[in-house]
Formats: C-alpha cells, sequence, structure tokens
C-alpha cells in the first residue's frame, strides 16, 4: 500500500522530517542516499534543497526543478517496511 507524504520540514543540512498520512514519520539524510550529481546536483546547494515541498497531486516531496523522490521508498527508509 502506497502512503502519501503529508508534510516536510528541513532539520538541518540535508536531513528531512517526513510525515505520511498513516502518521508514520521520521528523519531522513538525504545526502546517504542521493548522490548530487546529474539531475541531483542542484541539490547540493542547501538554499535550493531547502525549497523542498509536499506535492499533494503526487503525494510525495518535489523542488522548484521538478525533481521528486519516490514516496514508496522514504517510507520504506523511515517505517523499516515496503510500502
Amino acid at each position: 500500500m502506497l502512503f502519501d507524504i503529508v508534510e516536510v520540514k528541513v532539520l538541518k543540512n540535508y536531513t528531512l522530517y517526513i510525515r505520511f498520512e498513516n502518521g508514520i514519520a521520521g528523519e531522513v539524510d538525504i545526502s546517504k542516499i542521493i548522490p548530487f550529481e546529474g539531475v541531483f546536483s542542484k541539490l547540493k546547494d542547501l538554499s535550493y534543497f531547502s525549497t523542498v515541498k509536499v506535492n499533494e497531486k503526487l503525494g510525495t516531496i518535489v523542488w522548484d526543478n521538478g525533481l521528486d523522490l519516490a514516496p514508496d521508498f522514504l517510507y520504506s527508509l523511515i517505517s523499516g517496511k515496503v510500502a
């Protein structure tokens, strides 16, 4: 089952607090899972990284350039379960 992300906050550096619609929440250090190369290179700039927001239609987090991360992948990292 896929759960939508309903909240995201930048905590420090590349660490995000993410909360899902079912109440599961936690922190993810994006720098440990994404190489800041290619399409992800812009995220290396912390001021740009901090523009992350929830896209309600997609149910995940996005940046201004349209880059997003799969909510099921983030859910598995936070919950320790496969979505």
